[in-house]
């Protein structure tokens, strides 16, 4: 096998792992909000916003899985890119 072939499979083989890094990331936030989701689904009692009777403002704003989604929408849109940027910048 000549060197300059090998060198070639080698430089595909970083491509296609940097790649599959920048896909990990990129994936961490929408499967946050969907593990978010799930939660409220699994557990509709969490969410007070489907049943306010009696219940004050902050009790109604702090709603555990509705912050899991909001986390991870910011971290694909705010941090995922940046972190992506500099896994291609690394390599």
């Amino acid at each position: 096998m000549s060197a300059d072939i090998a060198h070639e499979l080698r430089g595909k083989e970083e491509e296609r792992i940097t790649h599959a890094r920048a896909r990990i990331v990129l994936a961490l936030g929408p499967v946050t909000s969907l593990a978010g989701l799930v939660w409220a689904i699994v557990q509709p009692w969490r969410l007070t916003l489907l049943h306010p009777h009696g219940q004050g403002f902050w009790w109604l704003l702090a709603e555990s899985p509705l912050y899991v989604v909001l986390v991870g929408i910011l971290f694909r849109v705010v941090i995922a890119p940046g972190v992506v940027r500099d896994l291609e910048e690394a390599e």
